[in-house]
């Protein structure tokens, strides 16, 4: 059985694992340490993009809007934009598209400066996620912030699986969002060990598609995402904390293939 498999990578792995499983087609669900509370990493900018849809849902901004990189909004870790030159305009739906794809920290924070952090964490309430939480900017130590952002596996499923359902805003958005996390260019985790699909057939519908978000900073290592295998639709949230830095993704791979098969297997 597929959870058999990936339980038995959890223990041989060691570490700390929060997982939640969520079979679309079947509405059945699994989990390990579900609902447990990890430091969200980038894992959180999926609650802010959807914060930025929300807003401008609400005519407060226009996703087409420009905004100007600033000197003082750049910071480093992952993302192109710091290495870019202060004075860009990008618009607000490019932003977002960085934040996403390429876990922009610099795109990141300019939207939480736009949105507010305020407005974020209501939107993250609005939407469900009450043990989630967001506090602070990427790559900033503010001495006096308020807490740490955090996440449970069990929410990241059920965010993912309002969005693939048209339960968060609208069906528009959802769409949107969902096809801006397929254009991930982070793929070092849950998709990596899966077989690379068949370019010789142009124009052929793909195999399979990943909507997915990544995350981590030393010792924590997380993938959430929405597996599209042929006809079949299922959601995995995979948060883990504590294994060896260099091993993590593979391991969190292991899983990603496993969710793989099984589902080419119940086609």
């Amino acid at each position: 059985m597929l959870t058999d498999r990936i339980r038995e990578i959890t223990v041989q792995a060691g570490g700390k694992w929060g997982i939640s499983l969520f079979d679309l087609d079947r509405n059945e669900s699994w989990g390990i340490n579900e609902q447990e509370h990890f430091y969200s990493a980038s894992v959180i900018k999926v609650p802010i993009m959807i914060a930025a849809f929300a807003r401008s849902q609400q005519g407060e901004i226009k996703l087409g809007d420009q905004m100007v990189l600033k000197r003082e909004d750049i910071v480093g870790g992952s993302g192109v934009l710091q290495y870019l030159t202060p004075g860009t305009k990008f618009s607000i739906y490019d932003l977002i598209t960085l934040m996403i794809i390429q876990s922009d920290n610099t795109a990141t924070n300019i939207l939480i400066d736009l949105l507010g952090t305020k407005y974020i964490q209501e939107t993250m309430e609005a939407i469900g996620l009450e043990k989630s939480k967001f506090y602070h900017k990427m790559m900033t130590m503010e001495v006096d912030r308020e807490g740490r952002n955090t996440i449970t596996a069990q929410e990241m499923t059920d965010m993912l699986r309002k969005l693939v359902t048209g339960k968060i805003i609208s069906v528009y958005a959802c769409e949107h969002m969902i096809e801006i996390m397929k254009k991930q260019q982070i793929r070092d985790s849950l998709p990596v060990k899966i077989p690379k699909a068949d370019d010789t057939v142009i124009g052929a519908l793909p195999e399979w598609e990943l909507a997915n978000k990544t995350g981590n900073v030393l010792g924590i290592r997380h993938d959430i995402g929405i597996f599209y295998v042929e006809k079949r639709t299922f959601i995995a949230s995979i948060l883990t904390s504590g294994l060896d830095e260099l091993e993590s993704p593979e391991l969190i791979g292991r899983v990603g293939l496993e969710i793989y098969h099984y589902l080419k297997q119940e086609n």
